[in-house]
């Protein structure tokens, strides 16, 4: 039985660190947006869940209802990070080819 060849290993583990860094590069270039409200607000962030920008529509703006904007605006980002969160997922899984399933990239 032929043993582990620990110069092979760490060649592998070290293109896969040089993937790894070139996959997160990259997913600085991918947006991806997130709403709520019908649309009324909207948020783009990147694949590395770092926030873009943020648009919200006059019609919502309500002196009387601050809370409201703010639930609107917590849901929108959710949403739009929750989608960057599956895209960098999915992405980083191409790198490790499956071999650590489940594991979650941020």
């Amino acid at each position: 039985m032929k043993g582990l060849d620990m110069k092979s290993l760490m060649k592998e583990a070290e293109k896969m660190q040089k993937q790894f860094e070139k996959q997160q590069a990259e997913l600085e270039n991918v947006t991806v947006e997130g709403s709520s409200g019908g649309g009324a607000v909207t948020v783009v962030v990147t694949g590395n869940a770092k926030i873009k920008s943020i648009r919200i529509d006059k019609d919502v703006v309500n002196p009387d209802d601050v809370a409201m904007l703010e639930d609107l605006v917590l849901s929108a980002v959710n949403n739009a990070l929750h989608k960057a969160e599956e895209i960098a997922n999915q992405e980083m899984n191409k790198v490790t080819g499956g071999i650590l399933p489940g594991m979650k990239f941020k």
